[in-house]
């Protein structure tokens, strides 16, 4: 069994079920319905569609989309470590 990284590892830590092979993929599927329900997949960011957006905005917008797949990521990522294990 590989070494988990510190991220997966404080998850299995903070379940106080450490070893259980049966929680760990709990955990996992818990963690992916989360990322679907917190952040859900979007290929693209938002844009105004029916009304252009100022530059400005469309700017932040993208930067707070590309904030959130990144987020979306690294927990589908903690996921599928404890899947692997």
């Amino acid at each position: 069994m590989s070494e988990l990284s510190s991220a997966a590892q404080a998850v299995i830590t903070a379940s106080n079920c450490a070893g259980s092979r049966i929680v760990q993929l709990h955990i996992a599927a818990a963690l992916r319905a989360a990322a679907d329900q917190v952040v859900p997949e979007q290929l693209e960011p938002p844009c105004g569609e029916a009304e252009p957006w100022p530059q400005g905005y469309q700017l932040m917008r993208d930067a707070q989309w590309e904030k959130c797949q990144q987020l979306r990521s690294e927990i589908l990522a903690i996921a599928a470590e404890l899947e692997a294990q």
